[in-house]
């Protein structure tokens, strides 16, 4: 069985997902998994969050869902419940990566400093978030901090597009990015899925073509 790293690896980009409403998760799964990306961090700031991930990892039991914008320990619980497999956080929180360890839960906390990146190395985390990858920097932050943290990769989220993602997946110390733009909210809300579906694909083919 693969690892979760691996399955990152192999995705290349991690759909960040937001709904507002549960009735869109199932068609927006379906999107995803017919576009060649079986991967959502929903993130965990709407009421429709946990459900959403409940009805998407019993629909697609396959599926790599997790959550995001995970702030509390509760959270983590209710995500995880909902049938989450990893979780995001947008920031270093020391008590939400230590319950995670303990509970063997993969997370990935969000790192822009050193010193974030030296805690997460010391809790023997090999993949971290960078988020907001363009506002803290970008691939050239990255570079930097991976210099002295050779064992550490990084899922960036944050401003990446299909403009700049080729930057981002050429880095060897980059895992996977994060983005929103095959996801976005107007066409979620709309119902436009075979849009996402296309978008997504599209996605997928440049991740392949960059990745080789």
């Amino acid at each position: 069985m693969k690892s979760m790293e691996e399955q990152f690896k192999e995705v290349g980009v991690v759909p960040v997902v937001v709904l507002n409403d549960a009735k869109d998760a199932l068609p927006l799964a379906e999107a995803l998994v017919e576009g060649g990306l079986p991967c959502a961090e929903v993130t965990f700031r709407t009421d429709a969050a946990e459900e959403s991930i409940r009805l998407m990892a019993e629909k697609y039991p396959d599926m790599l869902v997790g959550a995001g914008t995970v702030l509390t320990i509760d959270q983590v619980d209710r995500a995880v419940g909902a049938g989450a497999k990893f979780i995001v956080s947008p920031g270093f929180d020391p008590e939400i990566v230590d319950y995670c360890i303990s509970k063997e839960i993969p997370v990935f906390p969000g790192c822009i400093t050193p010193s974030e990146v030296a805690q997460a190395v010391k809790r023997g985390l090999k993949v971290v978030k960078f988020f907001p990858a363009e506002q803290a920097g970008g691939v050239a932050m990255i570079k930097a901090m991976a210099a002295p943290y050779t064992m550490v990769k990084f899922m960036p989220t944050g401003g990446i597009s299909t403009k700049n993602l080729r930057s981002y997946l050429e880095c060897d110390k980059i895992l996977c990015c994060g983005g929103s733009w095959m996801v976005k909210g107007d066409l979620i809300k709309a119902g436009e899925f075979d849009k996402i579906r296309e978008m997504t694909k599209e996605a997928v083919a440049l991740a392949a073509e960059i990745r080789g």
